[in-house]
């Protein structure tokens, strides 16, 4: 009965999404497109921004050419750049400080998922003063305009520019979820490669796979559109064809810049089509030991892929037709157990491990809840998890 309930709460969800305010970012592509932002920041009548960073970045210099560039245009900020990785509400509420305080009129994000997650949840709570990040936990509980976003990733990977969700963590329960409404889409999006070239090889990497678990979660569901399914495609080609490139030779821009636009692309997939298991899992991960929410999405992918079996084989199969891993005598099953291994080999040959370090066993029962209410009902995956099923998968992951 609860599989009927999941289901029927999955296709009613389907429908509704219909009638929501769907858009996307206006996008700004290329190298040095960067260059750009503080001219179309002007031309909004916005004189002060929040920018919402991490140390990384602001050690690095990469925000740099974007402060010139404001101070140029006459166009005051203040910066945040105490944002850590699995941002926290306590970051948000120290941001949103900063934010007031300085009378704000419009927020950049600037860096990897982290301190965008980040300033999507200023910008919730801007709009929403009276709600805190753990009442807007969940979907569709902001239903309110925010200030003017302007996201600029400089990972490619969690797609958030485009996506609809912040996932933020309660640093006293280590519970790690998302808030999701169409009014955190970002307004704008700046995709410059020269912005990742200089990431670690061990960040491209697992932001690569990151980005591909988004693109396979979402196609092989049952809330796919056509649009959906589309962005699925190209970006799983995308990834193939470039994320080795772009970890061995970083200088790559023409793989760095196809990795952005495929987790662009992966992003607009799931913010509609949805994911599954492997981000509910990977949301207790992080939660619980702060593992990097890409790294855990990695280890994971394989292992929840061959938990789905027969249901999801289909779709499987055709992205391994997709991507050129099957031969023409091949049935659904063994292209879908090829898609699986490719996976694999591509985490293999970027020292990816295969399990998780450090869990505790007494937290997996803990971790198993919080990651069956994160995704039961809600996310409409191939084949439903039970309680025994998901516990399962903790102990093949565990080290």
């Amino acid at each position: 009965m609860y599989k009927l309930y999941c289901r029927i709460y999955q296709r009613v969800f389907k429908a509704f999404a219909y009638l929501l305010p769907w858009r996307e970012p206006e996008v700004i592509r290329g190298e040095n497109s960067l260059c750009k932002l503080p001219g179309l920041i002007k031309s909004r009548d916005i004189d002060k921004v929040l920018i919402v960073t991490d140390k990384m970045i602001a050690s690095l210099g990469l925000t740099d050419k974007l402060l010139m560039g404001l101070t140029d245009v006459g166009v005051d900020y203040v910066v945040y750049d105490e944002t850590v990785p699995n941002p926290t509400i306590e970051n948000i509420e120290d941001a949103l400080h900063l934010y007031k305080s300085n009378n704000c009129k419009g927020i950049v994000a600037f860096g990897g998922g982290s301190p965008l997650d980040c300033a999507k949840g200023v910008g919730a709570r801007v709009t929403r003063p009276n709600k805190s990040i753990s009442q807007m936990k969940g979907v569709f509980k902001v239903l309110k305009s925010i200030p003017p976003l302007f996201a600029v990733p400089t990972t490619a990977g969690t797609g958030s520019e485009t996506t609809i969700a912040a996932v933020i963590t309660d640093g006293r329960t280590h519970e790690k979820y998302a808030i999701s409404d169409t009014s955190l889409i970002p307004h704008y999006a700046v995709l410059d490669p020269m912005l990742t070239v200089n990431l670690p090889p061990h960040i491209t990497s697992t932001t690569g796979i990151d980005a591909l678990t988004h693109a396979v979660e979402a196609y092989i569901g049952k809330s796919n559109t056509k649009r959906t399914k589309k962005s699925s495609r190209d970006a799983v080609s995308l990834i193939f064809a470039n994320i080795f490139e772009a970890y061995s030779n970083g200088k790559n821009l023409a793989a760095r810049k196809n990795m952005q636009e495929a987790s662009f692309l992966a992003g607009l997939a799931f913010t509609r089509a949805y994911v599954g298991y492997v981000h509910a899992i990977a949301h207790t991960l992080g939660g619980f030991y702060s593992v990097p929410h890409g790294l855990a999405n990695a280890i994971i992918l394989p292992y929840v892929l061959e938990f789905y079996g027969e249901s999801a084989h289909k779709p499987l199969a055709e992205l391994a037709d997709l991507v050129g891993l099957s031969s023409p005598d091949d049935n659904l099953e063994k292209k879908a157990v090829k898609f699986i291994e490719a996976i694999k080999r591509l985490n293999k040959s970027m020292d990816i491990p295969t399990k998780v370090s450090g869990i505790i066993e007494s937290d997996i029962p803990v971790m198993v809840k919080r990651a069956l209410d994160e995704s039961n009902p809600l996310y409409p995956v191939p084949k439903i998890m039970s309680r025994d099923d998901m516990t399962k998968i903790y102990h093949v992951i565990k080290e």
